[in-house]
């Protein structure tokens, strides 16, 4: 007897198919034939859910940034936890399931998705500057961080980071992504007013 799946359920398995799909064959090599027959669901199912190929990319996407949003929103939330360690906690989310997210940013990064790679930066940075506006704001009351400008600071530190150092937009050599780490963590502790070495970890996640 069949199983009976909820439409949640249903809408997850084609997602999930979907990313293994685009991050092992390819986004643009990937037809929606090929999601149809690894789900067992027919074509009306999957209009059901999904407009087209592109959309479902779209939510894909938005499953990643909801998924280290949330991560954060955590992690923020955290009564027994320093501001300058949350930001280490938080950092260290973004990168978790490495694999699959840049076989996804791979992706992103083809010619074809260069609109929705823009997308998937701006709406990164738009929800994690006030969770991290917080923690800024936590690390003043503290004494950890001074600055007048929590959330303006917080906005320049993540858009330059998020284009600065994806590799889809700039081919910097190696020795080139180490020293513009070293130079971020400097502005970093400058811009916060943080003591010189607490942002060392930004280094060694480039090294």
């Amino acid at each position: 007897m069949k199983k009976y799946k909820s439409p949640e359920e249903r809408k997850n398995d084609i997602l999930n198919a979907a990313e293994m799909l685009f991050i092992t064959k390819g986004y643009a090599k990937t037809t929606i034939n090929d999601i149809l027959t690894d789900v067992g669901i027919a074509k009306g199912t999957f209009y059901y859910y999904f407009q087209s190929k592109e959309q479902l990319m779209d939510v894909i996407v938005e499953r990643f940034i909801d998924a280290g949003v949330k991560a954060a929103k955590g992690i923020a939330e955290n009564p027994d936890l320093k501001a300058p360690e949350k930001i280490f906690q938080i950092l260290m989310a973004q990168n978790a399931d490495t694999g699959k997210k840049e076989g996804m940013i791979e992706q992103l990064h083809q010619v074809n998705n260069a609109e929705m790679h823009q997308k998937s930066i701006v709406e990164t940075i738009l929800q994690l500057t006030p969770i991290l506006t917080e923690v800024i704001e936590q690390g003043i009351e503290e004494g950890s961080f001074q600055t007048p400008y929590p959330k303006e600071t917080i906005e320049f530190l993540l858009v330059s980071s998020q284009f600065l150092f994806d590799e889809g937009i700039f081919n910097w050599e190696s020795e080139e992504i180490i020293q513009k780490a070293k130079a971020f963590t400097h502005i970093v502790e400058m811009t916060l007013g943080a003591k010189k070495g607490s942002f060392g970890y930004i280094e060694e996640m480039f090294s």
